[in-house]
C-alpha cells in the first residue's frame, strides 16, 4: 500500500513533518533504522514485532502508521484502521504493552511536541483506542491529545505482575516467597523424577516439545503458534530467548517461553499437562527458570506478563495496572457521537454495578 498522506498538520511554528503510511516496509524505509532492535529497547516497539503481528495476527488489518519528525527526532503511533473513523493499536493478544515510539535520547519537551503533531495529524479519525498502556504512556498521550481537541477517557484494562530482583540472588528472592509455595517445591523436589532444561537458543526439537505441551495442556487453543515459533527464532538468534522444559523420562510435561533483555525478563507463555497436575510440573519448572534467570542473567525486573491470575502473586512482588485510553475527536461530529455513546455506556455500567 502506498503512503496514505504526507503533510504538516501543525502550525508553522512547530516545524514538524508529519506522515501517514499504510505499509510497514515504507514506514521502515522512512524510519531508517530507528525502529530496529539497536534503537528500541522494548520488544513491542520494533519492526520485527510489528511484522510478526502483521503476518500472523492481523494479516487483513489496514495499517495506519503515523509519524512526526523534527530533525533527527521521530515519534510513531502504529494503528489498525477499523473503519467508520475508528482506529486501535496495531497489536494482538501477544502484545503485552503498547506506547508511542520515540527515537532514543529525545528530550521530554520534544516528545510532547511530536505527540502534539501526531494528535493534529490524526484528526481525520473520530476515535482511537489504545491498550494495554502503562500509566506513564497513557498520561503522555492524554496530555498531548487533549489540547488538540481530543476528549480522553481512561480506565483499567488489565493487571501486570512484576518482581524487582536487582542485586538479588536467587536464595534471597526465594526466601521472600510465601511459605506455602516454598513448602510445595520442597516436598515435590524430594520425590520428583522430573528433569528440567533451560535453553538460550532456538532448537527445533525443543520447540516441538514446547508446542506438544501447550497443545495438550489446559490452555485454550493458541492464537498463532506460528507467531511464537517465529518470535522464538528471532529472539534465539539475538540471545534473548530462555526456553524452559520439564520432562518425565523422554516426555515433555511443562514448558515456558521467556525473553531476557535490557535487564528485564518477561514470561510470555507457560503451560503444563493437566494429567501431571498433582506433581506440580509447572511450579517445579518455574522454580528452575527463576533460579536460572536470576543467577545467570541478573535482571532488574521479572515481568509475569498481563493477567490477574492468583498464582502470580506468589512469585511476584508488585501488581501494576495497565490502562485503556479512548480518544474522541471533538472537532468532528462522528467523534462527538462516539464520545456521547461512550459516556452513556459508562453511566449504564455505573448504574448496574451500584
Amino acid at each position: 500500500m502506498p503512503t496514505i498522506e504526507k503533510r504538516s498538520p501543525a502550525p508553522a511554528a512547530f516545524a514538524v513533518e508529519f506522515a501517514l503510511f499504510g505499509d510497514l516496509d515504507e514506514a521502515a524505509r522512512d524510519a531508517g533504522g530507528a525502529l530496529d532492535r539497536a534503537a528500541q529497547p522494548s520488544l513491542y516497539d520494533r519492526l520485527d514485532w510489528l511484522r510478526l503481528t502483521r503476518e500472523h495476527v492481523l494479516p487483513a488489518a489496514r495499517l495506519v502508521a503515523a509519524r512526526a519528525r523534527l530533525g533527527d527526532d521521530g515519534a510513531w503511533l502504529f494503528l489498525h484502521d477499523q473503519g467508520l473513523g475508528r482506529a486501535c493499536a496495531f497489536a494482538g493478544w501477544y502484545t503485552l504493552a503498547v506506547a508511542p515510539i520515540f527515537t532514543p535520547g529525545m528530550s521530554e519537551a520534544t516528545r510532547s511536541r511530536l505527540l502534539r503533531a501526531l494528535a493534529h495529524g490524526l484528526r481525520a479519525l473520530n476515535r482511537i483506542d489504545l491498550a494495554p498502556l502503562e500509566g506513564a504512556a497513557a498520561a503522555l498521550l492524554r496530555e498531548a491529545f487533549q489540547p488538540a481537541g481530543w476528549w480522553a477517557v481512561e480506565r483499567e484494562e488489565t493487571a501486570n505482575w512484576v518482581a524487582s530482583v536487582e542485586g538479588c540472588g536467587f536464595d534471597e528472592y526465594w526466601a521472600e516467597r510465601p511459605s506455602r509455595l516454598r513448602n510445595t517445591v520442597r516436598r515435590r523436589l524430594k520425590t520428583s523424577d522430573l528433569t528440567t532444561r533451560v535453553l538460550d537458543h532456538f532448537d527445533e526439537a525443543a520447540w516441538a516439545a514446547y508446542e506438544q505441551v501447550y497443545a495438550s495442556s489446559w490452555k485454550p487453543a493458541e492464537g498463532s503458534p506460528a507467531f511464537l515459533r517465529a518470535l522464538a527464532r528471532i529472539e534465539g538468534a539475538a540471545g534473548t530467548l530462555r526456553l524452559g522444559l520439564a520432562f518425565r523420562g523422554d516426555r515433555p510435561v511443562a514448558g515456558q517461553f521467556w525473553t531476557v533483555e535490557g535487564g528485564i525478563a518477561v514470561i510470555h507463555k507457560l503451560a503444563y499437562l493437566e494429567t501431571e497436575r498433582a506433581c506440580s510440573p509447572g511450579t517445579l519448572l518455574s522454580h528452575a527458570m527463576f533460579r536460572h534467570v536470576i543467577e545467570r542473567d541478573r535482571p532488574r525486573v521479572i515481568d509475569y506478563g498481563n493477567g490477574d491470575e492468583g498464582y502470580k502473586a506468589d512469585w511476584m512482588t508488585e501488581r501494576r495496572v495497565l490502562r485503556r485510553l479512548s480518544l474522541f475527536n471533538t472537532r468532528k461530529l462522528g467523534g462527538l457521537a462516539e464520545a456521547a455513546g461512550a459516556t452513556a455506556s459508562a453511566l449504564a455500567r455505573s448504574v448496574r454495578h451500584g
